[in-house]
């Protein structure tokens, strides 16, 4: 636990109340310098005091209900001799239990017959001015609080409570407003009341919580403290001067010190990167729900049966073993738990085995050159940390509480060209815009630029406020202050879909068609100047940029194209993109409409459409035989009807009636027509299967 000695990470431990006081002069000497604040743009801020302390130190740290969750979750203390340091703090329901569970409970404000009836039995010596010539002293135990029914006389309440005590010359009732003081002759008692009192006057600022730590030790010797809280997001704000031949970029940082202690001569970081960052609420007490199961009384035993076991003894000594190591596990990992948490931006590292802050002025960075015409501005110096990037301020910061201030952050030339931005998503959705006017600005401070406003100057004016997203160095991103009125543009839009390619195998054709995407922007400058003109053309999903052939610079949504456009010129600008799209047709589904439109189509090869005109030619042949077919079986179903009709007439009249007669050479005329459009029907069947073979055989074989 070696570890744990230099550098301890606590468990915070829920004991007896402490008091909260208003910070006065004698708290002031149990609080460490502030020294370090590092604050982050996801909403926190790193704190850390440094300083020196006497043997056996007693410190507080008071923090504000919102950030008392957070103190517990990251405080760490560095400290090369304590080894049984303890941080002791009143909990949020600790102030009532603990009144109640004093022998005098002052709980709920009461008065002082609830406080006398409450301690019925107790000896107390009374100082009462029943007498009028002197105060007399009575020596007693407390019996009891009379307090009679109140009724008014006269408008005035006329119940007056009285306490009876117990004297050794008998019981005596002594009424309470005659009472001019009174103590008890338990020790204890007199005690508890103090500390209730304290504990009272303390809960007075109920908005400040106080972290009381103890660490024992034998010699005076530097420690430090550190903990991560609520802070308000640092913010920076640029100022970009265009007029110069070489354009000048300045930074501020606003900061601002919201808590209760002054910043006397603070190292200030600031640290822009987006860590996980969230609350737990760790400072109430938080119980578990635990079933109730019945008493365990002995009572008659049930019939039982066992399994039957398997494995042998050296299972069982393996399981032991498996239990030895897990629990071995669980040490390492309670010391691993002492190391810094990875939010420390950086602050912390091993050496020689122990855990210790690092200094970051000590730290080696990259220094920013800031070259100011006129003058130089201390601004801070840039560093990673981390995922994240730290600046660092060059000189400590005084700042009272509750104020607020702009420090110099970063300062010098940058490489900046104007421009004009003509947005195409803006101009479709209709009308004639005015392209933005605009710098392209890359980051050649030789650190990274948070995301914040910038104010821009051109021609020793005001031109037009811009922001500014986060920017990496060395990156190049445009920004936009005003519109220019002298130059307008629109864009007209148009849609085709044409035929790539068409492929046909094995009864399937695909067709391989381009959705053509085309966009012509036409822009006028009005003005006297020639101008630069960045076109931002929205991206097509899935779809290839075909005219230009390529862009000037492209986006996750934008493709950028540059053009320079003469004064009082009109340009004209065309771009298009082609999207891909496949078709699966299966050929045998085709109607003849949809052959013949296919065979007609110019955009399809010409051996494609012959093969088609071949296809519908042979569809046509077999659907003329299925024709045929259907109406040699309809015509065979009407002389069934008529032979059946036929056959009910002879019943009706006899075979050996003259009319019976006819009838039955009917019939046989009948049945001879029958069989020979059976011969018919066989015949259009075969010509059918023979056609649709044909057809089949032709679609199947098709390989162009």
């Amino acid at each position: 636990m070696t570890v744990l000695r230099k550098r301890i990470c606590l468990c915070l431990f829920c004991m007896f109340p402490v008091c909260l006081f208003a910070q006065s002069a004698a708290d002031e000497a149990r609080l460490l310098p502030l020294r370090k604040i590092s604050i982050f743009s996801s909403g926190v801020g790193y704190f850390e005091h440094r300083g020196s302390v006497d043997p056996n130190a007693a410190l507080t740290l008071n923090f504000n209900g919102n950030a008392v969750n957070d103190a517990l979750k990251s405080l760490v203390i560095n400290d090369p001799e304590a080894s049984s340091p303890a941080i002791t703090y009143q909990s949020e329901t600790t102030l009532i239990r603990t009144l109640q569970s004093l022998r005098i409970n002052l709980a709920g404000n009461p008065g002082i017959a609830e406080i006398l009836a409450s301690l019925r039995g107790e000896d107390i010596q009374i100082t009462t001015s029943a007498s009028v010539v002197a105060p007399v002293t009575v020596d007693g135990r407390i019996l009891a609080v009379e307090i009679p029914p109140a009724f008014l006389r006269g408008g005035e309440n006329t119940g007056e409570p009285a306490l009876t005590i117990s004297t050794a010359s008998g019981v005596r009732l002594i009424k309470l407003k005659d009472i001019q003081s009174f103590t008890f002759r338990n020790a204890a008692i007199n005690a508890d009341m103090a500390r209730a009192l304290d504990i009272i006057r303390s809960s007075n600022n109920s908005g400040v919580k106080t972290l009381n730590i103890a660490l024992p030790g034998r010699t005076r010797r530097e420690v430090s403290l550190s903990y991560v809280i609520p802070s308000p997001v640092w913010k920076v704000s640029y100022r970009l001067d265009l007029n110069s031949a070489k354009p000048f970029l300045q930074g501020w940082a606003i900061i601002d010190n919201d808590g209760d202690i002054d910043w006397t001569d603070v190292e200030i970081s600031l640290v822009t990167g987006r860590p996980v960052s969230f609350i737990q609420n760790l400072y109430p007490p938080h119980y578990v729900n635990r079933p109730v199961l019945p008493l365990a009384i002995a009572g008659a035993a049930e019939a039982q049966t066992y399994e039957s076991g398997y494995g042998t003894a050296a299972d069982s000594g393996a399981a032991y073993k498996m239990a030895r190591n897990e629990a071995m596990v669980m040490e390492d990992s309670m010391e691993f738990a002492a190391r810094p948490e990875p939010g420390m931006a950086g602050t912390m590292e091993l050496i020689d085995g122990r855990w210790v802050s690092r200094n970051s002025a000590d730290m080696a960075r990259p220094r920013a050159q800031a070259a100011v015409a006129g003058g130089v501005l201390d601004t801070a110096r840039g560093a990673d940390s981390g995922d994240q990037f730290e600046f660092t301020l060059k000189r400590p910061v005084t700042l009272a509480r509750q104020q607020s201030a702009m420090l110099p952050l970063v300062e010098g030339p940058v490489t900046a060209e104007k421009t004009l931005v003509f947005s195409g998503q803006r101009a479709l959705s209709g009308g004639v815009i005015h392209p933005a006017i605009s710098a392209q600005l890359t980051n050649n401070t030789g650190m990274k630029l948070p995301a914040g406003p910038i104010t821009v100057f051109d021609g020793g004016v005001y031109a037009g406020d811009a922001l500014l997203e986060f920017l990496p160095e060395g990156e190049k991103r445009i920004i936009s202050y005003g519109d220019d009125l002298s130059v307008s543009g629109s864009v007209t839009s148009s849609f085709k879909r044409v035929i790539a390619a068409v492929t046909v195998s094995k009864g399937l054709m695909t067709l391989s068609r381009k959705n053509v995407n085309e966009k012509t922007y036409t822009i006028r400058n009005a003005g006297s100047a020639a101008k630069k003109l960045i076109i931002e053309h929205p991206i097509t999903r899935d779809a290839v940029l075909t005219t230009p052939a390529s862009s000037d610079e492209q986006t996750s949504s934008l493709y950028r194209f540059t053009r320079n456009i003469a004064a009082g010129a009109t340009l004209d600008f065309t771009v298009s993109e082609e999207t891909p799209v496949s078709e699966t047709i299966t050929l045998s589904h085709l109607n003849d409409a949809a052959f013949a439109a296919f065979s007609t189509n110019s955009e399809i090869p010409a051996k494609v459409r012959d093969a088609f005109s071949r296809a519908l030619s042979l569809k046509q042949a077999a659907d003329e035989a299925a024709k045929t077919l259907s109406d040699a079986e309809m015509r065979r179903v009407r002389l069934v009807a008529d032979e059946e009709r036929i056959r009910n007439n002879l019943e009706a009249v006899g075979v050996e009636s003259e009319r019976g007669q006819e009838y039955l050479g009917r019939l046989a005329d009948q049945d001879a027509a029958i069989d020979a459009q059976n011969d018919a029907i066989d015949a259009a069947r075969r010509s059918v299967e023979e056609t649709e073979a044909a057809y089949k055989e032709y679609l199947n074989g098709l390989e162009l």
